[in-house]
């Protein structure tokens, strides 16, 4: 296998791509980042210094991904999709000077194994996106979400729930806290907030 970059993309030497990775049109990848196998950089996409970012990962047109960012594998982030990594943005500091690289302090978003961003979402400074959760486009994520979560919204709340496939799940009928994929048929239980596939062990509620 090997990396496809295209000629108009900007990719620095000291960023690592993994075999089968793609780095289409007008993209940009910076310093010591570093990306998985099989991956996709739309065009014009913007990967950070240092960002971190696993297996067959999708970032679409545009999508904007600031360091410290740390992407899972399988992970999807939409059209124009943003992961923002300052908690308090300002162009000069309080003397009227302008700020450069040591006077703030980046706060990267972490996006869990098979999440999605949709198109435009943003993702705001220091939240955790979970696994298989499904961010609407458009949504604005000021707070983490939970494994599974359906969130939208400005800002993004909980809206239900979804499973693998991304299909949104339907209440089991007869068994309460139990849900199920229509696709797949997957079932998941949901206790305290948190849902877990079927047989596993449920992690702490992302708050």
């Amino acid at each position: 296998m090997s990396v496809r970059i295209q000629p108009s993309s900007q990719v620095d030497g000291t960023a690592e791509l993994g075999d089968g990775t793609t780095v289409w049109d007008l993209a940009q990848v910076r310093e010591e980042a570093r990306l998985g196998r099989d991956c996709i950089v739309g065009r014009g996409a913007y990967v950070g210094p240092g960002v971190r970012i696993g297996d067959r990962v999708k970032l679409q047109n545009y999508a904007l991904v600031y360091e410290p960012a740390e992407l899972g594998d399988g992970v999807f982030i939409g059209p124009a999709a943003v992961l923002t990594n300052d908690f308090y943005p300002r162009s000069v500091d309080p003397d009227g000077r302008l700020k450069r690289g040591d006077d703030w302090e980046a706060a990267g978003v972490v996006v869990a194994e098979g999440a999605s961003l949709g198109a435009r979402s943003v993702c705001v400074a220091g939240v955790r996106v979970g696994r298989w959760a499904l961010v609407a486009a458009g949504a604005v994520v000021s707070r983490d979400v939970p494994d599974f979560a359906l969130v939208a919204g400005v800002p993004a709340r909980r809206i239900g729930w979804v499973g693998r496939a991304g299909v949104r799940l339907v209440e089991s009928r007869g068994e309460p806290g139990v849900w199920e994929c229509p696709r797949t048929g997957a079932l998941y239980e949901e206790a305290d907030g948190v849902l877990a596939e079927r047989g596993e062990q449920p992690e702490k509620a992302s708050t």
